[in-house]
């Protein structure tokens, strides 16, 4: 299998999609001429033309509705919001409109929407570029969200999510896009809802998502010199969520880590620790143990933003706390 970034992976996909379908078409800002901010976009504006890859004004709210109203009429359009910050501008839309559309007239209409945005701290881009939100659109009955921690996953689940006809989240950790991985020559796809085991164990089940993922591998590869053996699963789709894997695993290892990059306090792990609770409490043999970031804004500062962010080192800890449990 070819090896390729993430960024290419996510780029790839796109050039693919609109190959396959004409009604398939990209806007957002800077995501024509310039090929996106962080080049997701580059040479589709050269290869499909300005009435396929459009150039928008800087208004997100905009942005969401003119993807909405384009869906409703049978186009299949895919936005990108710029850094996923920027996605507050655009919430009356999404929540309000997009999730709501098909429930409002009884299951009719299609949406065939996906709104892809960066997101995630390390590259200093201060506190009103680098969040992690996903939690938000998890919360909205009506949304599906996917967030790719790896290069197969990314391209699989953006075609998957394009040819969907709801609207989706699709959320790419800005980190993420230089990260080098293999996939497969011509066309796949990865189901939405199917989460994976990234690696096996029997000890304890690190629950990770996006480039925590790694971070949860890692500390993995350390521990098992330990002879403590982690099994990391990635969700892969926050919503809908592949709990049956979670509870699963949580029920052979009997111990719980869930790693996020966003802010512990009501982060999405709060909701895998909760359905673990409710559904598999007899199977712990420990408490749940939540790895993420500290209740604050992210600094713009470069050790302060390292010092932030969770680490596996962090995630070794939280193994270990269990563990001796």
């Amino acid at each position: 299998m070819p090896e390729t970034r993430y960024v290419r992976a996510i780029n790839d996909a796109l050039k693919e999609e609109m190959e396959r379908d004409p009604k398939v078409f990209v806007a957002g800002e800077d995501v024509a001429i310039a090929g996106g901010s962080f080049s997701a976009t580059r040479g589709l504006y050269e290869q499909f033309g300005k009435e396929r890859v459009v150039d928008t004004p800087i208004a997100e709210s905009s942005i969401v509705g003119l993807a909405i109203g384009a869906a409703l009429t049978g186009l299949r359009p895919v936005v990108e919001i710029m850094f996923n910050d920027f996605v507050t501008c655009a919430m009356d839309q999404i929540v309000n409109q997009a999730a709501k559309i098909k429930y409002m007239f009884g299951g009719k209409p299609k949406l065939p929407l996906v709104i892809r945005m960066p997101a995630g701290a390390g590259m200093n881009a201060g506190p009103q570029h680098s969040q992690s939100l996903e939690a938000w659109f998890t919360h909205i009955p009506g949304l599906k969200v996917i967030m790719p921690s790896t290069v197969y996953d990314a391209k699989g689940l953006l075609k998957s999510a394009i040819r969907d006809d709801n609207p989706i989240i699709f959320i790419e950790n800005k980190i993420l896009y230089s990260l080098k991985g293999d996939v497969p020559e011509g066309d796949y796809t990865i189901p939405i809802g199917v989460g994976e085991i990234k690696r096996e164990g029997r000890d304890v089940t690190i629950v990770a998502t996006s480039q925590m993922v790694h971070k949860a591998l890692k500390a993995a590869q350390t521990l098992s010199a330990e002879k403590i053996e982690a099994e990391v699963i990635d969700p892969r789709t926050l919503s809908p969520l592949d709990k049956n894997l979670i509870i699963d695993s949580v029920k052979k290892t009997g111990r719980l880590v869930i790693a996020y990059e966003a802010v512990k306090f009501c982060g999405y792990g709060a909701e895998i620790a909760a359905i673990v609770s409710e559904e598999a409490f007899r199977f712990l043999k420990a408490p749940i143990k939540r790895v993420a970031a500290p209740f604050t804004p992210i600094p713009f500062s470069k050790p302060l933003e390292q010092f932030y962010l969770p680490k596996d080192t962090d995630i070794i800890q939280a193994v270990k706390e269990v563990v001796a449990n």
